[in-house]
């Protein structure tokens, strides 16, 4: 692939990223306002400290999701800064390393994603495995799954 298409590969990759981080912050929200209703549902009984269990099951509930889209949140800012439209030599935050079977796009934490007919594992740039190819070249190899690597590109 020449290096413009990878440009656009990567453009791709990144709103891709976006839309999943997007999705994931919309499945919160909505997490979110059913763990508020179901606490402003919950009636009293005589049953005694149900009622106040309940809510507090709901309001833990809520903060769980309120946690997690917040993460969410930052993640997705933290994405939209990377350059993808950028050709880079060496492994770094923006980069696609290309390996023989996997490619590898270090840009957020998504984990493995299948676009079009390749393997693409999306990683944070805090990431172990991120940290390990950090300053990599063309030819330059690594561990991943107990496995040799061979960097056969970067883009």
């Amino acid at each position: 692939m020449a290096a413009q298409e990878m440009i656009g590969f990567k453009n791709s990759l990144k709103l891709l990223g976006q839309q999943i981080i997007e999705n994931r912050i919309a499945a919160a929200q909505a997490a979110i306002d059913n763990a508020q209703e179901a606490a402003n549902n919950e009636s009293k009984s005589s049953a005694g400290d149900k009622y106040e269990t309940g809510r507090a099951m709901g309001h833990l509930e809520k903060d769980m999701y309120t946690r997690q889209q917040a993460e969410n949140l930052k993640e997705l800012a933290q994405l939209k800064t990377v350059k993808a439209d950028m050709h880079y030599t060496t492994a770094r935050t923006g980069a696609l390393i290309v390996c023989e079977a996997q490619y590898f796009f270090i840009a957020a934490g998504l984990g493995k994603q299948q676009v079009d007919d390749r393997q693409v594992f999306f990683l944070s740039p805090l990431s172990p495995l991120a940290r390990v190819l950090l300053n990599k070249k063309a030819g330059d190899t690594f561990i991943f799954n107990k496995q040799e690597m061979v960097i056969i590109e970067i883009y």
